[in-house]
C-alpha cells in the first residue's frame, strides 16, 4: 500500500495537518479491508483534505467525495487536488451535519468520518446518523475514527487533557461516549460492528446500515 509521506508539505493554498499525515495509513490499511472494491464513498469533515488524497491513490477504484462545512477546508482540499489530480477524487461539496438542506442525496457504499464527532456539538453526530441511514444501502458502512470514552476503558491521561481543552475552546464539544453514538447511530438503523484500537488513543468505529 502506498503510504503518506509525513514530511510533505502543504501545496499554495492547502493546509498541513501532521495527525493526517500520522494516522492516513493505519485508517486507509482498515478501510482497504471493508469497504467494497469498488463503489462511492463520501467522507464527513475532510478538514485539509489529506486522507482524501491519500485514499484516492490508495483505493483507485473508489470514487471519494469529500466534504467539509467549512470554506476554509474546503479551498484546501481543492488545492491539494489541483496540485496531483487523481481521476476519482471529487471536487470538494460544502456539507454541513448540521445543515440538513446541505446534505447530499444520492447513494454512497459507505461514509468515512475521521477526527469530527468530538470537535463539534452533539447535533453533528446526530445529523450524521440520520445522513448515514438516508444514503447508506443496506449492509452500507459507516466508518468513524476518533477519542472516544468507553465503558471499562481507562481514559489515557492524554484524552483526558484532550478533552478538557475542547471544552475550553467550545463548552459543546468534547470526547463522546462511543455507547451514546451507537445508540444514536441505531436509531437510524446503523448496526454497531466493529471496534479496533488504533494508534494515540483513538478508536475505529464500524457501522452497518441494515
Amino acid at each position: 500500500m502506498q503510504t503518506m509521506d509525513t514530511q510533505q508539505t502543504a501545496p499554495t493554498g492547502g493546509l498541513f495537518s501532521p495527525a493526517a499525515a500520522r494516522n492516513s495509513d493505519a485508517i486507509l490499511g482498515l478501510l482497504s479491508a471493508h469497504l467494497p472494491a469498488r463503489g462511492h464513498v463520501l467522507e464527513i469533515a475532510s478538514g485539509s483534505g489529506q486522507h482524501a488524497m491519500a485514499a484516492a491513490r490508495t483505493l483507485p477504484d473508489i470514487v471519494w467525495q469529500p466534504s467539509d462545512p467549512s470554506a476554509e477546508a474546503l479551498q484546501s482540499i481543492e488545492a491539494w487536488r489541483t496540485a496531483d489530480p487523481l481521476p476519482k477524487l471529487c471536487a470538494p461539496l460544502r456539507v454541513d451535519m448540521t445543515a440538513p438542506e446541505t446534505w447530499p442525496d444520492q447513494t454512497f457504499d459507505a461514509i468515512v468520518c475521521i477526527n469530527m464527532i468530538h470537535i463539534s456539538p452533539w447535533q453533528a453526530t446526530e445529523g450524521l446518523m440520520a445522513l448515514a441511514g438516508k444514503v447508506l444501502p443496506v449492509g452500507g458502512l459507516l466508518y468513524l475514527y476518533g477519542p472516544y470514552l468507553e465503558k471499562d476503558v481507562p481514559l489515557a491521561p492524554s484524552n483526558a487533557a484532550f478533552d478538557q481543552s475542547l471544552k475550553n475552546r467550545n463548552h459543546a464539544w468534547g470526547l463522546r461516549d462511543s455507547r451514546d453514538v451507537s445508540l444514536e447511530a441505531k436509531k437510524h438503523g446503523l448496526r454497531f460492528t466493529r471496534r479496533v484500537e488504533m494508534q494515540a488513543n483513538n478508536i475505529s468505529l464500524m457501522y452497518r446500515r441494515f
